[in-house]
């Protein structure tokens, strides 16, 4: 008799298949911009694309123009301190085309973190898509708030929770400390 255990052989998993619809919205993504848009995730109903924020323009237009996703539902964004980075991701839907209905394409793409952030007035900036999906309007203002993106070519970025003279980092900063506790 062995001493040695034996172990059972593990059963490769079956390759699942990727949702048509939402493989096909992909692929005419990646025809039309290459690597300049990662797709990062397709899932029913669902679609992740990054791009770099010098793309970002780009390819939300074609996403609007050519693929009828014809508005932003939100705007989100992630503190990404190890990285350096913080991310912007904008959720995109459509009104106009009923076969993207209940589908949302999230777009990602990045900007630099400062350490000490002075939002307006360092390198944690990013195009504005508000001229691209109007929706955005006050989404962005709320992740220059909140996250200290600055969004070049947004026609108002204040304020819309804080006081204008909020002078501590922005508070959904992963390093934002609650002072007195």
């Amino acid at each position: 008799m062995s001493t040695e255990e034996t172990k059972p052989v593990a059963k490769p998993e079956p390759v699942k298949e990727l949702p048509k619809f939402e493989k096909s919205i992909a692929d005419k993504l990646t025809e039309k911009f290459g690597t300049k848009a990662a797709v990062e995730f397709v899932k029913p109903l669902r679609i992740r694309v990054k791009v770099a924020k010098e793309d970002v323009v780009e390819v939300a237009k074609f996403l609007r123009d050519e693929m009828h996703f014809d508005h932003a539902e939100s705007v989100t964004g992630v503190d990404y301190p190890d990285a350096k980075e913080i991310e912007v991701v904008y959720h995109l839907g459509s009104y106009t085309d009923s076969e993207l209905a209940n589908q949302v394409l999230a777009l990602a793409t990045r900007a630099p973190r400062e350490e000490n952030p002075n939002p307006g007035s360092d390198n944690t900036r990013l195009p504005s898509l508000r001229d691209v999906f109007y929706s955005v309007e006050f989404h962005e203002r709320e992740c220059f708030e909140m996250l200290g993106v600055y969004f070049t070519g947004h026609p108002d970025n204040r304020r819309l929770l804080l006081p204008e003279d909020w002078a501590d980092l922005p508070p959904m900063r992963k390093d934002f400390h609650i002072k007195g506790r």
